[in-house]
């Protein structure tokens, strides 16, 4: 596959997250172009703070294939890996990262900081911008729809 389907199927992935009411992120392990795994964002829905699409998309690729060295593989996520995610990605020493959209908030792969240019023992070659656009608007429109029904709901008022 190439790495804009391989995008699209990461943006597939944060789709799925969308429904479920979880921030659209998705990430997608590849190995010589072929699907390894892949997975978004369950954070809310699990109640974990771990549950990252990275993080999710990195332990299922472990688990495939019996190793913790991702040496061979690639991670395409749809939205800037964030510091914990930035470190799992050098701790699993995964070759390269193609990322969509920036994230100015937490990005660790260049906005906020460039945790790949510190000096651990790995460092991913980083591919920004993949399919951005699509990428950003899934964000926008959760976003957007998320203030919506917060502003929708009934506001609380103290008892007279």
């Amino acid at each position: 596959m190439t790495d804009s389907e391989l995008m699209g199927l990461a943006l597939e992935e944060a789709r799925k997250a969308a429904a479920l009411g979880e921030v659209p992120v998705g990430a997608v392990v590849a190995r010589n172009g072929e699907v390894v795994a892949a997975a978004h964002n369950t954070r809310e829905t699990e109640k974990n703070a771990l549950h990252h699409a990275e993080l999710l998309a990195i332990d299922a690729a472990c688990k495939k294939l019996g190793g913790w060295r991702l040496w061979e593989c690639e991670l395409f996520v749809t939205l800037e890996p964030c510091p914990m995610c930035a470190g799992a990605i050098i701790n699993s020493r995964i070759r390269r990262v193609v990322y969509g959209a920036a994230d100015t908030k937490a990005g660790c792969c260049g906005s906020v900081t460039d945790l790949f240019a510190m000096p651990f023992n790995h460092h991913p070659v980083v591919e920004q911008g993949l399919r951005a656009e699509e990428a950003q608007e899934l964000l926008q429109a959760f976003f957007k729809d998320l203030r919506a029904r917060l502003a929708a709901r009934p506001k609380w008022k103290p008892p007279v």
